[in-house]
């Protein structure tokens, strides 16, 4: 059972070294644990041998066998300019620690808060950048071979951010964080799984029993390298030949046994074919029966076939030529309805021309007439105002006769007074007279 389990997983390393895929990846958890991982190994990292390489961090894998190993942390080749690591994590959940794997992104996403080091302090990654299709590294907090390197800059802040643990794990007992936005959205981009040269690290340190907890005790013989395949250094950072001479025998035994499970699977698979073969000749008379069969029927079905196209081209012929003679009736017909059309159009327009000049002779018959009444009103206004002025004239010329009498009469009556006064003062001189004669007398 433990080695079917082993060959499960090593088919998933397989299929995990795919180089690229640059469609959204789903990176679950891909193995799981009873026990918790143990706790982050202190290392000194190795100078960076290469400019462009980015720091893959140390992490503990886990054999279902034995238990847990670490891998150790090394410089590695991104697959492309611009991409930056996420490192794989442990998280614990449903009362099982699962693994988590890393990728690479355009940013950095979440790995379960854990402090890695150099850079990877729990939330998103400081130790270099791109820029203009180089990696600049932070020597602040990554080493560097200047010698060889010399793309490097010095950013002391980011270190006092940084919480420092030894946890290896993501729940009660570890880190308890959550991703935050910016990680979410990491999460969410396109990811490239990790490369053949990652996975074949990671297998190489499963092959070395020196790497195992159950061995070390949490001390492994090889903490970091310089790159996979490299020099190996101890957690104090010195030079380590145990990791290879380990990793040179596990790989020879491992190597016999493939030797050996090869020839086996090769027996099989010669006593395989060779059913095969008696099964494929029997299968061989079968399908030239059943071609011999299908061409006759094939030959019978291209005949009706024919036949039928036959049919099908006289029918088309003689319904083209229904066709052609409806559409030349179509055409006269439709002849005959435009010129029925212009005549129609053309009467409208005559009629709508005499209509328009009937129209417009009314409006000036209209005109003419409103211009008599008008001419008609200002005659009878302008008799009505001589009529008035004449009845004026006649009024005064009346007023100024009544005055002329009524001055007459009284003239007449003064000089009848002026009359009768004389008459008066006659009579009185008379009477005087007559009274001085009567006195001589």
């Amino acid at each position: 059972m433990k080695r079917i389990v082993k060959i499960a997983l090593l088919l998933g390393a397989l299929a995990f070294a795919v180089p690229k895929s640059y469609a959204q990846v789903s990176f679950g958890i891909s193995v799981s644990a009873n026990i918790a991982p143990p706790v982050l190994p202190v290392y000194v990292q190795p100078a960076c041998p290469v400019e462009g390489y980015i720091w893959q961090p140390g992490y503990w894998a886990y054999d279902p066998e034995d238990g847990y190993y670490w891998v150790p942390g090394c410089w590695v080749a991104p697959p492309d300019p611009g991409y930056l690591w996420t490192p794989p994590y442990w998280g614990f959940a449903g009362g099982f620690y699962g693994f988590h794997a890393g990728y690479w992104g355009l940013s950095v996403g979440f790995y379960g808060g854990i402090n890695y080091g150099y850079g990877y302090g729990g939330r998103g990654f400081y130790g270099g950048r791109w820029e203009g299709g180089r990696f600049m590294y932070n020597t602040a907090v990554v080493n560097v071979n200047r010698t060889v390197i010399r793309n490097t800059y010095i950013n002391r802040t980011v270190i006092n951010n940084v919480t420092v643990n030894h946890y290896s794990f993501n729940g009660p007992g570890g880190v308890n964080r959550q991703p935050d936005a910016r990680e979410q959205a990491a999460m969410r981009e396109n990811h490239i799984q990790a490369t053949a040269t990652q996975v074949a690290h990671q297998q190489a340190a499963r092959a070395n029993r020196a790497q195992f907890a159950n061995v070390n005790h949490g001390r492994p013989a090889a903490a970091a390298m310089d790159r996979p395949n490299g020099r190996a250094y101890s957690t104090s950072g010195r030079i380590t030949r145990q990791y290879a001479s380990n990793a040179t025998r596990n790989t020879l035994q491992h190597n016999q046994a493939q030797r050996q499970n090869a020839t086996a699977r090769t027996q099989q698979v010669r006593q395989h074919n060779q059913a095969q073969g008696q099964n494929a000749t029997a299968r061989t008379q079968q399908v030239r029966q059943h071609n011999q069969a299908q061409r006759q029927n094939a030959t019978a079905r291209t005949q009706q076939i024919r036949q039928h196209n036959q049919a099908q081209r006289q029918n088309a012929t003689a319904r083209t030529q229904q066709v052609r003679q409806h559409n030349q009736a179509q055409r006269q017909n439709a002849t005959a309805r435009t010129q029925q059309v212009r005549q129609h159009n053309q009467a409208q327009q005559q009629q709508a021309q005499r209509a328009q000049q009937q129209q417009a002779q009314r409006a000036q018959q209209q005109q003419a007439q409103r211009a008599q009444q008008q001419q008609a009103q200002r005659a009878q206004q302008q008799q009505a105002q001589r009529a008035q002025q004449q009845q004026a004239q006649r009024a005064q010329q009346q007023q100024a006769q009544r005055a002329q009498q009524q001055q007459a009469q009284r003239a007449q009556q003064q000089q009848a007074q002026r009359a009768q006064q004389q008459q008066s003062q006659r009579a009185q001189q008379q009477r005087a007279q007559q009274q001085q004669r009567q006195r001589r007398g």
